[in-house]
C-alpha cells in the first residue's frame, strides 16, 4: 500500500469526522439537519440545515485554523455549491418561502466548530 492512497483514506475520514461534528454543533443550536453529503448532478452539499423558513447550506472544511478553512472555499467551489443547492431547492414543496444562507463550519483541531454565517 502506497502513502498516497493512505493519506487519501484519512484524508476522507477526517472530512466525514468533520462534517459529523458540524452536524452535531448545528443540532446543538437548534437547526434541523436536512441532508448531509447531498449529491446532486452539480456537485455535493456537506450539509443541509434549516432553522424555520431559513435554510443553511454548510461547507465543513477541517485545517488548521479558521482562516484556512475559509480560504480553502474557493470560488470555483462556492459556485458549484450554490448551483448543487439552486437543485435541491427546486425540490422544495415550499421553496417560495424560503431563504438561503451559505456557510462555512471550520473544523480546527482541539476547538469547538466555528460557524461562519453567510460566508458567501
Amino acid at each position: 500500500m502506497n502513502g498516497q492512497s493512505s493519506n487519501r483514506r484519512k484524508a476522507y475520514r477526517l472530512g466525514h469526522l468533520a462534517e459529523y461534528l458540524a452536524a452535531f454543533a448545528l443540532i446543538l443550536k437548534r437547526y434541523r439537519i436536512v441532508a448531509l453529503r447531498h449529491k446532486t448532478k452539480l456537485g455535493e452539499i456537506d450539509i443541509i440545515a434549516r432553522k424555520g423558513d431559513l435554510v443553511a447550506v454548510i461547507e465543513v472544511k477541517a485545517r488548521r485554523t479558521v482562516s484556512d478553512a475559509a480560504n480553502a472555499v474557493t470560488h470555483t467551489a462556492q459556485t458549484r455549491i450554490s448551483n448543487a443547492s439552486d437543485l435541491w431547492l427546486a425540490g422544495q414543496a415550499d421553496a417560495a418561502k424560503l431563504s438561503i444562507r451559505y456557510d462555512i463550519i471550520a473544523v480546527c483541531p482541539w476547538r469547538w466548530p466555528v460557524h461562519l454565517k453567510d460566508a458567501f
